[in-house]
């Protein structure tokens, strides 16, 4: 402690959560202003380092000064009430701990740009600073920009503009050094309310008798004279003069024949008034129409099981076929929830699952329903975050990051599509499972989790299966609707015959045409976007690589362009190979972008629409391709695992499933339950209504196991036969995984450092299994390299948070050595 500073016993200090990746909590002092307003999970203002600012989050108070160093002082208190609540430190704790990574990371990673502070570089003349007696000499810039410092503070992006200069910043230094300006950090918060600007009518012409003198005084000028008689349709005052308050908004007043000019007039006149609102971006106050939901017999019969199921147990999964109505149960047990007083959290695992269940669910919920994800801009981000803050919003409907969200009363929490791989966040930290981490929101909340999925994850059955779960199981579709039949083009017998269109065999082909002509539509599944996966010189072999990474560049028709999908970078297409100079460069493989051109080649007529990332990049690419299939206008979608999520359209009644071969044998031990859970997934979009639909798998092995239970819709069958693979040779659900990954930028310091760590972790945790370390399939990624080794834990070789202290121990050991120093280690729990 500094024997110099003297605290009396009502001096406040709190510990922050600061957004850094440094494994503590900073002390810092509470300005007497504040100690009655301040309180846990407010966001505060605090100096960081050397030149920072930066938001924090307060995490706890008290009156103990820190004893290694001078506690600086809080600068400003942002909230008045909290942003997030006691549930949220204990979330953000857990998820801290279990996923080996900092609170500040949790931190970053939970609130919404909107909420966190920025500071922006600002320039001000020097008080002290007399141009008069200056006996500097000063450029023509420095003399324009002094004399507009003599009235404004400047940003460095008005500075750049009145100058006409891209590089201000030796025109700055300049400055400083002649102290005639100080530059500072102005501290901004990024989120604005949205506003809207309104006329109304000033009330002095509210009555009757005024107004007609009014008209009598525009008779002269036909365009403000329409302008008010717009004004008095939309908001009829004499009838209702409450109205008038409230205005009408500019842009629907003048629509697109009124005159700018003549409201301006009749603003400046004083006859209407223009002022500005705080609108929500989101539809907060329309009423709430909930219909009531009509549950078939069996739907009912499962939900009655799921409340029966939850009376004892916290979780249960609900094993439903695809088509079998598991939304309908959802929305039965949404609104049950709702009705108690709770809220409710609807996770999905992506964006392309949101549009039509939203839009049918916004209309059963209305006002009550928020939703997030990250195609959101940073405000409307935060405005569903004070939604659930303040409860206006007691029902989310989101993707994984939902997670984080502030809520307080919690009852229900509903994981669609559990076993899909993107509820996994794998860069930056945390690495967290959205389904994991929302069975502990579940477990603090004290509120009941659903699981649903017509694939469940191993993970998930096995504990359904040995009662940690309840289970409950839809074997059949809602309706008349029926599951599609499965049949395979053996590609190894299409090649031979040579009977191939391109990547096209005849049997799909066939059925395309057949659709087509029967006024269906199709869905072609090819888990690969992009032209070709890569290019290739025909003389001489030449292929174009990654400079950063070991991977080929993927070619892009549409931007000409070959691109690295890991790190963004990007080459033109060569007219001519750098290496031979031969003009005989081809494709190799296939992605979405190829299969789109040879569909039009194929069927010209018909309507081909691509739903990959390239497509779907903006917030409103999702809903215009969906909208546009659901409408009719598209015949044919072709897409990445984008279309095999919980699409539902009455027309599809085929599907075509390429590359199966390539996702059975990718090297990963989830490899076979991957590629199960996607070719029936997308199969599941097939024949929806009364027809029975049809699947076309194309594929070099059609009598492999795997499709036997794909054939037979055999889930069961298929997971239990995993089941024992899994705990003969040791994998999760038997066992818990820990990824070590190492990276640095010389392959002679990674490879030295994987050895002595794997050397140290089978010396200090003796009883886990260590595979590796080996260099991964891409072993440089943005100009690092990598090595990883994997720890197999089982579930009774002591407690996994004592060897995760031991990692995170050595893993310090390692860095602390000057060689090592800037390796980085990156610990991934639970692997996808």
């Amino acid at each position: 402690m500094h024997p110099e500073l003297d605290f009396d016993s009502s001096t406040l200090f709190a510990e922050l959560i600061i957004p850094v990746p440094i494994p503590q909590l900073f002390t810092y002092r509470v300005p007497q202003v504040m100690t009655d307003r301040i309180r846990a999970g407010q966001r505060v203002i605090v100096p960081f380092g050397k030149k920072k600012i930066v938001t924090g989050i307060v995490h706890s108070l008290h009156q103990q000064p820190p004893k290694e160093y001078e506690a600086k002082m809080i600068l400003e208190l942002i909230d008045d009430m909290e942003v997030i609540y006691g549930a949220q430190f204990k979330l953000y704790q857990w998820m801290a701990d279990y996923y080996m990574c900092t609170l500040g990371e949790v931190m970053i990673a939970a609130l919404p740009a909107g909420l966190k502070l920025s500071s922006e570089s600002m320039v001000q003349i020097d008080p002290r600073f007399d141009f008069e007696s200056t006996t500097f000499d000063f450029s023509e810039k420095e003399k324009i920009l002094l004399d507009r410092l003599k009235t404004d503070t400047l940003t460095y992006t008005e500075v750049a503009s009145l100058l006409n200069a891209k590089n201000i910043y030796s025109i700055l230094r300049s400055l400083q050094s002649k102290s005639a300006v100080i530059l500072f950090e102005q501290v901004k918060e990024k989120y604005k309310p949205k506003t809207e600007k309104r006329i109304r009518l000033n009330e002095n012409f509210v009555s009757k008798k005024n107004l007609e003198a009014l008209f009598e005084k525009l008779s002269q000028s036909a365009k403000q004279e329409s302008i008010v008689l717009k004004y008095l349709q939309e908001v009829p005052v004499f009838s209702h003069p409450e109205l008038n308050a409230s205005g009408f908004p500019k842009n629907k007043l003048l629509g697109d024949e009124l005159s700018a000019s003549s409201l301006n007039t009749l603003i400046k006149n004083k006859i209407l008034e223009e002022y500005d609102v705080v609108v929500p971006r989101f539809g907060f106050d329309q009423p709430t129409t909930v219909h009531s939901i009509l549950l078939s017999e069996q739907q009912e019969q499962a939900r009655n099981l799921i409340l029966s199921e939850l009376e004892t147990k916290s979780a249960a999964l609900l094993h439903g076929v695809t088509g079998s109505g598991k939304t309908e149960i959802y929305i039965d047990l949404i609104k049950r929830a709702l009705d108690g007083g709770n809220q409710v959290l609807y996770l999905l695992p992506e964006i392309a699952l949101t549009t039509q269940i939203v839009f049918r669910l916004k209309k059963l919920f209305g006002s009550e329903m928020g939703i997030y994800h990250s195609k959101f801009s940073d405000n409307e981000r935060v405005e569903v975050w004070n939604g659930v803050l303040t409860n206006k919003l007691r029902f989310i409907v989101g993707v994984r990051s939902s997670v984080f969200l502030p809520f307080d009363n919690l009852g229900l929490i509903i994981i669609d599509e559990e076993h899909d791989p993107s509820y996994k966040q794998h860069e930056p930290a945390p690495r967290y499972h959205a389904r994991d981490t929302a069975m502990m929101m579940g477990h603090i909340h004290g509120a009941k989790v659903i699981l649903g999925s017509a694939t469940p994850s191993l993970e998930s059955y096995y504990h359904a299966h040995t009662n940690r779960y309840g289970y409950i199981e839809l074997k059949e579709r809602f309706g008349d609707a029926q599951l599609p039949d499965i049949v395979f083009a053996d590609l190894s017998q299409e090649k031979k015959r040579k009977t191939m269109k391109g990547e096209f065999s005849s049997l799909l082909l066939k059925e395309i045409q057949q659709s087509l002509s029967n006024k269906e539509q199709v869905i072609l599944f090819q888990n690969r976007r992009g032209y070709s996966p890569m290019i290739e010189c025909q003389d001489c072999g030449w292929v174009p690589k990654c400079i950063n990474c070991a991977v080929s560049l993927t070619y892009h028709q549409y931007r000409h362009a070959m691109i690295c999908h890991y790190c963004g970078y990007k080459e033109d297409m060569p007219a001519k190979c750098p290496s031979c100079s031969s003009t005989r460069i081809q494709t190799l493989g296939y992605g979405t972008e190829k299969l789109e051109e040879e569909l039009k080649l194929h069927f010209a007529e018909a309507q081909t629409q691509r739903m990959d990332l390239d497509t779907t990049r903006t917030k409103s690419g999702y809903e215009n391709i969906i909208q546009g299939f659901e409408s009719g206008d598209t015949d044919i979608l072709v897409g990445t695992q984008m279309v095999t999520k919980g699409l539902d359209f009455d027309k599809v009644n085929l599907v075509g499933v390429f590359d199966a071969d390539r996702m059975m044998h990718f090297p990963d031990f989830r490899s076979y339950e991957r590629a199960f859970q996607l070719i029936m997934q997308v199969s599941g979009r097939s024949g929806r209504r009364a027809k029975k639909g049809k699947v076309v798998i194309q594929t070099s092995s059609p009598t492999h196991r795997l499709f036997t239970f794909v054939r037979q819709h055999e889930v069961k069958g298929f997971i239990e036969e995993q089941l024992k693979d899994r705990q003969e040779h040791g994998y999760p659900p038997f066992t818990r995984l820990i990824e070590v990954s190492l990276k640095h930028i010389d392959k002679k310091i990674v490879n030295q450092a994987a050895a002595i760590l794997s050397q140290q972790i089978e010396k200090s945790i003796p009883m886990i299994r260590l595979v590796g370390p080996g260099e991964p399939m891409i072993g440089k990624i943005r100009n690092e390299y990598l090595m990883t080794m994997l720890l197999k834990i089982g579930r009774d070789q002591g407690k996994l948070a004592e060897i995760k202290a031991i990692l995170s121990k050595l893993a310090q050991q390692l860095t602390s050595e000057k060689v090592y120093r800037n390796v980085k280690l990156v610990f991934d729990v639970d692997p996808a």
